[in-house]
């Protein structure tokens, strides 16, 4: 029963200590954690605007007519 006990002493131990690590390593490493995830949603949004700017100026540019009529109206058009 001792053997038991000892050995559950022990894994709560060693889950106490890497829960610790663990702790300590994203603390240490936090600045390069979230430049790399800013670089990753910056790289993610820039794809997506540069994907749907195409459609967009299409659809914002008004077709050119082919013909127009006079820029000023002649005398003789009837108003």
């Amino acid at each position: 029963m001792q053997k038991l006990i000892n050995g559950v002493a022990l894994l709560s131990g060693l889950v106490s200590l890497a829960g610790l690590g663990g702790g300590a390593y994203l603390y240490v490493q936090k600045d390069t954690l979230m430049e790399g995830a800013r670089e990753k949603a910056t790289a993610a949004i820039t794809e997506a605007i540069t994907e749907a700017l195409p459609g967009m100026v299409d659809a914002a540019i008004p077709v050119v007519p082919e013909m127009t009529g006079p820029a000023v109206p002649s005398p003789t058009m009837p108003f």
